[in-house]
C-alpha cells in the first residue's frame, strides 16, 4: 500500500504523524495562501487548496493537507513577516486569550476532498519586553502563526490551554483519525 501523502513540508506536522505511526512522504504545496476570511474559515479554504493541489500531482493518492492560524479579537494573526511584526504579534498576546484554528483536509484516493476546523483557546500570561525581545532573537517565532511555538520557549507563557494541544502545534491528531477514517484511508494497518 502506497504511504500518506502530507502536504506540508512542515517539521512539527511531520514529527506529530511520524508519533501516530502514520507512514507518510511529505510534497511542499504550492498554492497561494492568501485568504481575507476570518481565520476559522480561511484555514479550511488554504488546507483545501493544498490538498487539491498536491492532489492533482498524485492522482489516486490519499493527501492529508493543514493550515493553522491564531485569531485575537477576530484578527488573523499569521506568521511574521519580520522581527518587528513578531513583537508586535506577541505583545498583543501577551496577558490575553486567543484563539488557534487549524483547517485539515484529506483528499481521498478518488479525489474527495474532506475539510473540517478544530479551536482550541490559548492564554498567555503577561510578557515583559525584555521577554519579547529575547524570544524573538532566538529565531523560534518567525515561521510559526502567532509568531509562537507551544512545544518550545513559549509554553513558559502559557497559562492555560483549552483544545487539542497537536492542533496548536499545527496538526489535530483526532481530526486526522476522523478524516482519514471517513476517506476510507486504512488506518488499523498501521496501528
Amino acid at each position: 500500500m502506497e504511504k500518506l501523502i502530507l502536504a506540508s513540508c512542515s517539521p512539527r506536522r511531520s514529527e506529530l504523524l511520524t508519533v501516530a505511526g502514520i507512514p507518510f512522504d511529505t510534497v511542499s504545496p504550492d498554492v497561494d495562501e492568501t485568504c481575507t476570511l476570518p481565520a476559522d474559515q480561511a484555514v479550511a479554504v488554504l488546507s483545501a487548496r493544498k490538498a487539491e493541489a498536491v492532489g492533482n500531482l498524485f492522482p489516486g493518492r490519499f493527501i492529508l493537507a493543514a493550515d493553522t492560524l491564531v485569531s485575537l479579537n477576530g484578527r488573523s494573526l499569521g506568521k511574521p513577516s519580520d522581527e518587528t511584526d513578531a513583537v508586535n504579534m506577541l505583545h498583543m498576546l501577551s496577558g490575553r486569550t486567543h484563539q488557534v484554528f487549524t483547517g485539515v483536509s484529506v483528499r481521498s484516493s478518488s479525489g474527495v476532498i474532506f475539510t473540517e476546523t478544530d479551536r482550541s483557546d490559548v492564554t498567555f500570561c503577561p510578557l515583559s519586553e525584555k521577554e519579547i525581545l529575547a524570544y524573538v532573537r532566538s529565531g523560534e517565532p518567525m515561521d510559526k502563526a502567532g509568531a509562537y511555538a507551544v512545544q518550545g520557549r513559549a509554553s513558559l507563557w502559557i497559562s492555560r490551554l483549552e483544545g487539542s494541544y497537536s492542533s496548536v502545534i499545527g496538526l489535530p491528531l483526532y481530526l486526522v483519525r476522523c478524516l482519514l477514517q471517513k476517506c476510507g484511508f486504512p488506518l488499523e494497518a498501521f496501528m
